[in-house]
């Protein structure tokens, strides 16, 4: 059951395009209802600059990330499951924004 909600969110994942990819990689390390056991603002960090350098509006501007509804969805999908889940989560954002 788990594993099929984690194949839902990868199958979400893959069908963003990479500044939607970030941002949402950017709220799953600032988000508190994360239970990671990576480096959280190390991660932040990585994909704030990333994003910062390929999206000028987002280096400009405040961006109000619940505009955007699939990042919404998928950070919802992403707090429902277990920390087990939410870590291969986080795993895959690493691994395929690097």
């Amino acid at each position: 059951m788990e594993q099929d909600k984690v194949e839902f969110i990868i199958d979400i994942i893959n069908n963003m395009d990479i500044k939607d990819k970030l941002r949402l990689a950017i709220r799953i390390s600032d988000s508190n209802y994360t239970n990671l056991k990576y480096d959280k603002p190390g991660m932040y960090d990585r994909f704030d600059n990333k994003l910062k350098e390929i999206d000028e509006e987002y280096r400009t501007t405040i961006i109000n990330f619940n505009k955007s509804p699939t990042i919404t969805f998928a950070m919802a999908k992403i707090m429902e499951i277990g920390k087990p889940e939410q870590n291969k989560i986080a795993l895959y954002m690493f691994n395929i924004l690097n």
